[in-house]
């Protein structure tokens, strides 16, 4: 209760403008008096004194220093410092600066320190203030944000004002509230994080001299024609445009400009400018307005490059764009597909909102057009199929991917910034509602690609988010699946487990496979009694009374299975989602399929597993864990099929050939990763996992086998780290469906640190 009163007192002070003063202890690595501090090792921190209410407060900091230095906060609940529980907050910048920022405080935080950099440094560091703010100012944040990114005027931040109130009438003030966090970086990567990334992976002026030389002896220099469709758009964009061709490193291009008939005077007069002034500069002038298809179709017939790149008339290529993509092809000369990564740039050109994609995934694609910018195709392949196609405008890129990704699997991608979208309202990287004309067009290239492909499956927009989508596979054939589920006493957690399958299960052409593992408690036999009265066909259980492990026990469990499906389950998750299995045997069945992982929460909401990324803590992580169930994801990803190297087998659903064609669950690992190595086992026998978001289950995890609470557990449970690193070293360093320019540490894909650049 007093803490009630206190955190509302604070809160009103602030809403005043009242600040309370917050004292910098040095702890480690650091000496100085009061302002200036000197760092002299690789992990400086401050133990932060004061008062600090948890929630929502606006920091204030005064500092000077000659370089720029990532601040990074921890915040400690009782169990001691954690990067679990870490964020970077912003920078001391270089120069003289007085700094404010929003930052929030977890409900159970007893300490919080602050690191400034990892290196060597001098710097002025001190008048740190925190200011209580409400959630009103928060929001009110997150709409100024969005706004001056996108140069919106009052009427348009009116517009997104309006929206919100819609957000917040249909699905409530959660709903609203994590939206509002997701604009301010809460979840994802914040905007200082991006600042610190781009200083960190900056071309210098030794990098440009080296990129030029390197230049001057590749042996394969193709033309590459980049193909710009033009209409009435703002000559300070256009000219931002162009200029970003003209500047490229790679110099072997040709500036193929379609004009849609444009009425605005200038375009023409700034087009023929360029043309006069490059010769590599081509316009061809149409005569009436046909949209950017039969546009991007004109300048397609101009162009003579052997590859294409498409290039939005307000949007910038990185200075070594072409560059890295034919430094690719002299590795590479097979590819007919390069895409790379892309942020965003504001109107005052400022970068913000990087997008580091995964590699070829070609499930996220029926999705969502991940690939984008910048996407490089062979000519050869983009005549094969007709161009652009009439009828697909404002999505007619992701109908082109579509279409050419079906003639060829020599599609690769860098992981490196190329292209820059200029986030203004007319544009499409400031989103529109669910229902406009480019989400439309993208559902109608998905619909086709499907039927292209003979697949048996649907496709539908997904509630409130635009330009992605959800395509069910139907069950075809309605094969039987085999649900092991390996248990040992835990009546009520087993018992809700097998209730919720029985009662909540529209499919019906399962069995449930129990492998007992020595329960010694009556009522859970009791329980296998009256299951197998009541299901004979579909109820059956084995007790194979061993020390626990968790992939002898499945492997079993394998061994007794009459289904052509497998579906490996814990005995501690509860079925939400009555389609659930219909959903998973429709993509299980799919002839390039793999592992079929689910969406898994925590009692409380939160997401428990959203997929696994290799690499997280030392072996694998859980995509987006702790993420409330309304967050959309990085990318909204939590709302789309996708594809991961690995999913988790507390819900997993194979085809019973692949499961014994690649071994099984390896019996050296008794219960941590053998999920994970099945998994790229699987992987590396060329099928495709992926993971469902609109399967959902809750999972009560660890309630049936505890933690590694004991030096026996602890000791197995390295041996069993080392096992993996030993084996996927090279995979667990760089999972080919995440970034490497994403955090290793945590599972929230923020950015991580700073990876070596290979020129």
């Amino acid at each position: 209760m007093f803490y009630s009163i206190k955190k509302f007192f604070y809160l009103i002070i602030g809403t005043f403008g009242f600040r309370s003063k917050l004292n910098l202890i040095p702890t480690n690595d650091l000496f100085g008096n009061k302002k200036q501090w000197s760092s002299v090792g690789s992990d400086p921190y401050f133990i932060v004194e004061g008062t600090v209410i948890s929630g929502w407060n606006e920091l204030f900091w005064e500092s000077v220093s000659e370089e720029n230095i990532p601040l990074k906060i921890y915040w400690d609940n009782g169990d001691g410092f954690s990067e679990d529980r870490s964020a970077v907050i912003g920078e001391i910048s270089e120069g003289k600066n007085k700094k404010k920022l929003l930052i929030y405080i977890a409900d159970d935080t007893k300490k919080i320190r602050i690191d400034p950099g990892e290196k060597e440094v001098n710097f002025t560091f001190g008048n740190l203030k925190i200011r209580k703010v409400s959630r009103l100012s928060v929001f009110i944040s997150a709409i100024k944000k969005y706004s001056s990114q996108r140069g919106l005027s009052v009427r348009q931040s009116g517009d997104i004002l309006r929206k919100a109130i819609k957000i917040y009438r249909i699905r409530g003030m959660k709903a609203l509230w994590v939206i509002a966090k997701q604009n301010i970086g809460q979840y994802s990567s914040s905007v200082d994080d991006y600042k610190v990334w781009i200083e960190n992976n900056a071309l210098n002026d030794k990098d440009v001299l080296v990129i030029k030389e390197r230049i001057k002896s590749l042996s394969y220099k193709p033309l590459i024609s980049v193909i710009v469709p033009v209409y009435n758009v703002d000559e300070i964009w256009l000219r931002k445009c162009v200029d970003s061709v003209i500047d490229q490193y790679y110099p072997n291009w040709e500036l193929c400009i379609s004009d849609d008939a444009s009425t605005k005077t200038y375009i023409k007069r700034v087009l023929e400018e360029y043309v006069e002034l490059d010769p590599r500069i081509k316009v061809i002038f149409r005569n009436e307005n046909g949209h950017i298809s039969k546009s991007s179709n004109s300048a397609l017939e101009i162009a003579e490059g052997e590859y294409i790149a498409l290039l939005d008339h307000d949007d910038e290529l990185a200075l070594n764009a072409l560059y890295e993509n034919v430094l690719l092809l002299n590795s590479f000369p097979e590819a007919d597909i390069i895409y790379s990564d892309e942020d965003k740039l504001s109107v005052k050109g400022d970068r913000f909102d990087p997008f580091f994609k995964p590699d070829w995934s070609p499930d996220l694609l029926l999705s969502q057009m991940y690939t984008c910018h910048l996407s490089l195709y062979r000519k050869s392949l983009v005549d094969q199929v007709g161009g652009f196609r009439v009828g697909y405008e404002g999505s007619q890129d992701f109908d082109l991917m579509l279409r050419i990704s079906e003639l060829t699997s020599n599609i690769y991608h860098i992981p490196k910034i190329l292209y820059h979208w200029r986030a203004i309202q007319s544009s499409t990287a400031s989103s529109g509602s669910s229902k406009d004309y480019t989400h439309m067009a993208g559902l109608k290239a998905v619909q086709d690609a499907i039927e292209r492909r003979g697949y048996d499956a649907e496709v539908e927009s997904i509630d409130d988010h635009s330009n992605v989508y959800l395509t069910r596979f139907k069950p075809t054939g309605n094969p039987k699946v085999s649900i092991i589920i390996p248990s040992k006493n835990n009546f009520e957690i087993v018992k809700n487990c097998i209730d919720s399958i029985f009662n909540k299960t529209k499919y019906s052409n399962f069995e449930i496979i129990i492998i007992d593992n020595g329960s010694n408690d009556p009522a859970v036999h009791e329980l296998y009694r009256y299951w197998t009265d009541l299901e004979k066909e579909r109820f059956k259980m084995f007790v194979l009374d061993i020390p626990f492990n968790y992939s002898s026990l499945n492997n079993f469990g394998v061994s007794k299975a009459d289904g052509d499906l497998l579906l490996l389950l814990n005995n501690d998750v509860e079925i939400i989602t009555e389609e659930w299995l219909d959903e998973m045997v429709g993509q299980a069945i799919r002839p390039q399929i793999g592992a079929v992982g689910a969406c898994l929460y925590y009692p409380d909401n939160t997401l428990q597993h959203g997929g696994v990324i290799l690499g997280i803590g030392g072996v694998a992580g859980h995509s987006h864990k702790y993420f409330p169930s309304e967050h959309t994801g990085y990318f909204r990803r939590l709302k789309i099929v996708s594809n991961y190297t690995a999913v988790t087998a507390a819900c997993l659903m194979i085809k019973k050939d692949i499961f014994l064609a690649v071994g099984g669950l390896e019996e050296d690992l008794q219960v941590a990763f053998n999920d994970v190595d099945f998994c790229l086992k699987v992987w590396s026998a060329g099928y495709r996992n992926l993971w469902l978001p609109h399967v959902k289950l809750y999972h009560y995890e660890s309630k049936s086998r505890g933690h590694e609470d004991t030096p026996e557990k602890q000791e197995r449970f390295l041996k069993e780290i080392n096992f993996m690193k030993k084996k996927w070293s090279h995979l667990l360093e760089n999972d080919p469906a995440y970034s490497p320019h994403l955090t290793r540490i945590k599972e929230d894909f923020s950015i991580g640190e700073p990876v070596v650049r290979n020129r």
